[in-house]
């Protein structure tokens, strides 16, 4: 199953440190993982929401998890038919990192006009993230 997820910069940092093997844990407020179905869906978040928060910077990734284990989880429709995610609960993303398959890729990147570094024009990443994958 191929799922994408839509980061901003310090979670992609973290990625980056589980060497794009694993998501990081959720914070305490955040008690669901929602990987979404689509890359449409994911580009949406990262280049309309992340870009203009926090870092604005905003990343969507792609990754692969085993069918059986990925169709455990029910499949939620949050808005059009593209608005497609998983739910993962928060207490079983360490189980969900073990059934990726492969690397978590970066397979784009949005900047807002806030974002404050230096993007490395090979990739198109933020030249701190120095072990990125594209």
């Amino acid at each position: 199953m191929i799922l994408y997820r839509p980061v901003g910069l310090k979670e992609l940092e973290l990625i980056a440190q589980a060497d794009f093997k694993a998501f990081p844990p959720r914070l305490p407020e955040q008690p669901i993982f929602y990987p979404v179905l689509n890359f449409e869906y994911a580009e949406q978040i990262a280049r309309d929401w992340n870009t203009k928060s926090n870092s604005f910077a905003g990343f969507v990734t792609k990754f692969e998890v085993e069918d059986d284990y990925g169709h455990k989880f029910d499949v939620h429709v949050v808005g059009s038919r593209i608005h497609q995610e998983l739910w993962v609960p928060a207490e079983e993303l360490a189980e969900f990192n073990r059934h990726i398959i492969g690397s978590i890729s970066v397979v784009a990147a949005y900047y807002g006009e806030n974002f404050k570094g230096d993007i490395d024009p090979k990739n198109n990443l933020p030249k701190s993230l120095k072990t990125a994958k594209l």
